[in-house]
């Protein structure tokens, strides 16, 4: 289970402070003499005629960084507030002047009290945020050149944070530039609005002019995708091949796209990460939660305009309220977990399970999917759990299982299943293990394989020299893999040659993937796609290899 490797030192985590602070990230920039003798070349390149391109509603101007062209907070979609608020999104005013793209755009409304309160969390993540505002809905671009007509795959990214935080530069891991020069792509990053203000399904509530309120924040990664439909061309990208990929909470929205009508022929290739669904939330249930925010906040359905006109703070606190209380009156706990989410409406996501139709929605879109072996990884912050008994996890998966209730009378059972299938893990391993199961991936893997395209599934297991090597193959970890971003994501990785080796091998199969929705050839070992009867895995590690279910027996004991 452990990867034995000595810790990076002191003077290497500087040199990486410095190559990241100076040159960038895995860029051959850093050759200037400590002399002074050999001048350094100019990395950054601003101005007048230099990078701008031409989109439906204007031009923007760029930048050009260690030789990729960039563009940041690009608008796809006009302001959300006011009347807009739980509307479907309205294209962009246009522009005469250039938009100036340099920076960020604003990250969706969401509670940002307390974002930075834990330390060791800030120091791991380095997050970005910026401005919070309802005028969110744009997107950022990296693109090796604009002139050229030459017509480049196309990633799409789609951030974690369930539906309810993040934004598409939350984490260095999340950037575009290395994968962008490794791969000559294009990357786009995207914001959509997120929480009660993306959706409040207040369709019941509110009447026919809220019929579509509990999808908005779906028909804004819609409209980014169709906003790069008609305009990356401009930016070097070829419009028909389209890889749309995100993590946790992105994963989600991967699928959700996949099983939307109005993004048919958008999207190409799907790569969901440690994030799935096949099936959006009971609309019975949402309705009734838009009747609990009306009266949450003693309004009249006739007066339902003025949800419109509060601040946007106080109606996301209001409608959390209104879940919470919902919750406790259908005789839960009072968690709110889940409750604004994408809406089966059967208008904009089906009643049924995503991908039942054979021949149906997304049947030609191939899609890799992946989880890490540890997405609940606990012991980080507690180091008592390293030396945890069996009887102990046992005791403790019978109350909690990671992001999941209690496994009760079963944990017994499930532990010696795991402890089994995997005998040279410790019990604090099997534990995380059990609590970070594959069951969400299988069950969306069996669900794609279903249809005619391929599913290609990998399983993340590499672990960083880290706190005394207990982070393990955590939630979020592998993302900057993917991207070649490992140097740039150090407090993930510890940065250095180890981590880049295996983030070159599989930055290249996604490369090959978002190429011919294939990731053979990439670098990896030979990958077969994944069938129901074998269940194909590509065991991500130091030593990648491929291993058919390597946890089915241990899983299937998992109740559901």
């Amino acid at each position: 289970m452990r990867n034995i490797h000595p810790g990076p030192t002191r003077h290497t985590f500087a040199l990486v402070a410095i190559c990241i602070l100076t040159c960038g990230t895995l860029f051959p920039s850093c050759n200037g003499s400590s002399n002074g003798t050999q001048e350094e070349e100019q990395l950054l390149f601003v101005g007048d005629d230099i990078a701008i391109a031409g989109t439906q509603y204007g031009k923007v101007q760029g930048f050009i960084l260690r030789g990729i062209v960039q563009f940041r907070g690009i608008p796809y979609g006009a302001d959300t507030g006011g009347k807009n608020r739980f509307m479907p999104p309205r294209p962009p005013e246009s522009w005469d002047d250039l938009f100036p793209a340099v920076w960020w755009g604003n990250s969706a409304p969401q509670i940002m009290d307390n974002r930075y309160a834990n330390p060791w969390a800030s120091f791991v993540d380095h997050w970005n945020y910026d401005d919070v505002s309802e005028d969110c809905l744009k997107l950022n671009i990296w693109t090796p050149a604009l002139e050229g007509g030459k017509k480049r795959p196309v990633m799409v990214w789609f951030h974690g944070g369930g539906y309810t935080n993040g934004n598409g530069i939350e984490q260095d891991g999340y950037m575009g530039e290395n994968l962008s020069r490794k791969g000559d792509i294009v990357f786009v990053s995207v914001n959509h609005r997120l929480g009660p203000l993306g959706f409040s399904d207040l369709s019941a509530a509110g009447g026919p002019e809220f019929a579509h309120s509990g999808n908005v924040g779906a028909l804004d990664m819609v409209a980014a995708l169709q906003w790069v439909h008609e305009n990356i061309s401009s930016f070097g990208g070829d419009p028909d091949n389209v890889t749309i990929m995100g993590q946790s909470g992105g994963g989600a929205k991967v699928c959700v796209l996949l099983a939307m009508p109005e993004a048919e022929g958008l999207i190409h290739r799907a790569v969901p990460l440690s994030g799935s669904t096949i099936n959006a939330a009971d609309q019975d249930y949402s309705q009734l939660l838009g009747r609990q925010i009306l009266k949450e906040a003693g309004l009249k359905p006739s007066e339902i305009g003025k949800l419109q006109e509060m601040p946007w703070k106080d109606y996301i606190l209001l409608a959390n309220q209104a879940a919470r209380s919902l919750a406790e009156e259908q005789g839960g706990s009072g968690m709110m977990r889940g409750s604004f989410s994408p809406v089966a409406d059967g208008v904009h996501l089906p009643k049924g399970t995503f991908f039942s139709d054979p021949a149906g929605l997304s049947s030609n879109v191939p899609m890799l999917i992946s989880s890490t072996f540890h997405e609940w990884s606990a012991a980080r912050n507690n180091p008592e759990l390293e030396e945890i008994s069996a009887d102990s996890a046992k005791a403790m998966l019978s109350r909690r299982a990671g992001f999941r209730g209690g496994l009760g009378d079963s944990a017994g059972e499930v532990y010696d299943a795991y402890a089994k299938a995997f005998p040279l893990a410790r019990p604090v391993e099997i534990m995380i293990m059990i609590s970070s199961s594959r069951k969400g991936v299988i069950s969306t893997a069996n669900a794609k394989a279903n249809q005619d395209a391929p599913v290609y599934v990998a399983w993340f297991g590499w672990e960083p020299p880290l706190f005394n090597n207990r982070m393990r193959a955590f939630h979020c970890l592998d993302i900057c893999f993917w991207y070649y971003n490992t140097d740039l994501m150090w407090t993930h990785t510890g940065g250095g040659e180890r981590p880049r080796k295996l983030s070159d091998r599989m930055s290249g199969a996604l490369l090959q993937f978002m190429r011919t929705g294939d990731p053979n050839g990439g670098g990896l070992p030979d990958w077969p796609r994944y069938t129901l009867e074998n269940g194909e895995t590509m065991v991500l590690n130091d030593i990648p290899e491929v291993q058919n279910d390597p946890d089915r027996e241990a899983r299937n004991t998992i109740p559901d």
